[in-house]
């Protein structure tokens, strides 16, 4: 492990310090980030996997999504806590230095495996965080450096306690469909997986949560795959109807567009409360629970055969 001098130590103190009162998150922009690195020295993790080793932004961690993600039958499933803590002491999270989640910033869907991650180191207790804004694509597009240079995590003794506080289980959904719990039900995935026309290949059938409405995840997206400011997410959430006066639950097939939803909602919007449902459709439907918008046999194993995120 590598043991930082007592100067460097007190200088990575009052960095930590000086975020916290701030403020850091929830959204970075290319130029931001490379400041940032300069005078508070963030974690910064990137989690696009293989696309590391061909460059990424010079002392990034290489921390790919599927250490975030549940297994294929599956992929929306919280990793345990047993497995998540040692893979976030391997990065070297702790949960007074400030991290930010780098995606490739490819498309909007792309912005979901951030905004997932993201999601789930808020509820392991990482309290200073931030997304790079468009990805590795919108800082080379800034003219920034990357390297092919590997950064090696100097390991932490993070302790993990899990929150529920953003969390909604199968279980709790259900309670809302069956009427013994009020929430609004908010579909991210485009209108044909929510009207029964698509469906992700793990899940037992097409259709959507009963009572639900959607909201496809990409109309955060004005331009490219940069998300709205917060102003413009609260300006367009309230024009939803979206306001906070109700629970809100974000759900979609895995817990990958919904994340984006609850980002924008909870993070940018500001809205109190936001839940993500991890598993979404895919748990949800294997579970064998009532569904809407759920076509014919022939038709449905027709669908199954399309499956993405």
């Amino acid at each position: 492990m590598k043991v930082l001098s007592l100067a460097a130590a007190l200088t990575f103190g009052l960095a930590v310090a000086a975020v916290a009162q701030q403020g850091f998150g929830p959204l970075l922009s290319p130029v931001e980030l490379d400041r940032r690195l300069s005078d508070t020295a963030p974690l910064v993790i990137d989690i696009r996997g293989d696309a590391y080793g061909a460059g990424h932004i010079p002392g990034a961690v290489h921390a790919p999504y599927s250490l975030f993600r549940g297994p294929a039958e599956n992929p929306g499933r919280l990793v345990p806590e047993d497995e998540l803590e040692p893979t976030l002491r391997s990065l070297g999270v702790t949960t007074q230095r400030p991290v930010v989640v780098v995606h490739e910033g490819a498309n909007e869907s792309d912005f979901g495996a951030a905004a997932r991650v993201y999601w789930t180191l808020k509820s392991s207790g990482v309290s200073q965080l931030a997304i790079l804004n468009g990805g590795v694509k919108a800082w080379r597009l800034a003219g920034l450096p990357t390297t092919t240079q590997p950064t090696e995590p100097a390991p932490s003794e993070f302790e993990l306690t899990f929150s529920d506080e953003w969390l909604a289980t199968t279980e709790e959904v259900a309670a809302i469909v069956e009427g013994e719990a009020e929430a609004l039900l908010l579909d991210a995935r485009p209108e044909a997986f929510w009207a029964g026309n698509r469906s992700h290949g793990a899940a037992a059938r097409p259709g959507t949560l009963p009572q639900s409405r959607y909201f496809e995840h990409a109309g955060w997206f004005s331009d490219g795959p940069a998300i709205v400011n917060a102003g413009d997410a609260r300006r367009l959430a309230e024009a939803e109807g979206l306001d906070g006066s109700e629970t809100l639950v974000s759900f979609c097939n895995t817990g990958h567009w919904a994340a984006t939803n609850w980002f924008a909602l909870s993070e940018l919007a500001g809205i109190d409360g936001v839940r993500l449902y991890p598993e979404s459709m895919v748990g949800y439907s294997n579970a064998g629970h009532e569904m809407a918008n759920t076509p014919g046999l022939f038709r449905n194993l027709m669908n199954q055969v399309r499956g993405i995120f």
